[in-house]
């Protein structure tokens, strides 16, 4: 008998207790500068030094967190159940945690990307990306991150997983961003569907949603808990 798939979606609310600031709320030079105008086309062809020192210090900080107990328990599933996370989180803690299928939504922050051909991604083996970092095409690498106003490409792979959830789970998002917040959408009407965030309430035009408002450090494994 195939196992049971859960499909789980995460968002900044999972990373949240392993330390990973948002750079929203943070002093210094991004005090000077709206988060929106560093992740974005425009910022980059502006001022390229600028993002790059902004992703840097996110890819600094990424080298010096870990995954917390919620990546942990979400591998545990694994025992049991075909388990695919789909994460709005560009850091690496699920896959650092252990778990074995996970879809990036909005790119990953250890990797870069050509900027003259979008399929040539090279891992970053060190926080800083520098000018004049190039691929082999010979062009300027930029973070291999999905900016404000670029296309998402992984959304359609997303759905695919989605429509085929036995068991649908949202962690620590506020189910506003689109285009991950329609993806509950493609779930199946009737299977059982998990809402765990602090300020979760229910949404719209979804049912057999139970909302947990707890933090994902202990929200998750009290269902994890219950699910095994």
């Amino acid at each position: 008998m195939s196992r049971k798939r859960i499909v789980i979606l995460t968002g900044a609310g999972m990373s949240a207790e392993s330390g990973i600031s948002t750079f929203r709320d943070n002093d210094g030079l991004w005090k000077k500068h709206r988060f929106e105008d560093l992740a974005t086309p425009h910022a980059w062809a502006m001022n390229p030094e600028l993002v790059m020192e902004f992703y840097n210090a996110r890819r600094k900080q990424l080298f010096e967190v870990k995954p917390n107990a919620g990546h942990f328990v979400l591998v545990k599933l694994e025992e049991k159940y075909d388990v695919q996370i789909i994460t709005q989180n560009v850091d690496d803690l699920h896959e650092r945690s252990g778990s074995s299928n996970v879809l990036h939504l909005h790119g990953e922050l250890k990797k870069v990307r050509s900027t003259v051909d979008e399929s040539l991604v090279y891992e970053l083996d060190r926080w800083e990306l520098k000018m004049g970092d190039k691929c082999e095409k010979g062009s300027q690498l930029r973070p291999h991150i999905v900016w404000f106003g670029e296309a998402v490409p992984m959304i359609v792979p997303a759905a695919e997983i989605a429509a085929t959830a036995d068991i649908f789970i949202v962690i620590g998002t506020s189910m506003v961003v689109y285009p991950a917040a329609g993806l509950i959408g493609y779930a199946p009407h009737d299977i059982p569907k998990y809402y765990i965030d602090p300020k979760a309430s229910h949404v719209g035009g979804i049912s057999n949603l139970k909302v947990i408002q707890k933090k994902a450090g202990e929200g998750v494994p009290e269902l994890v808990e219950e699910l095994l």
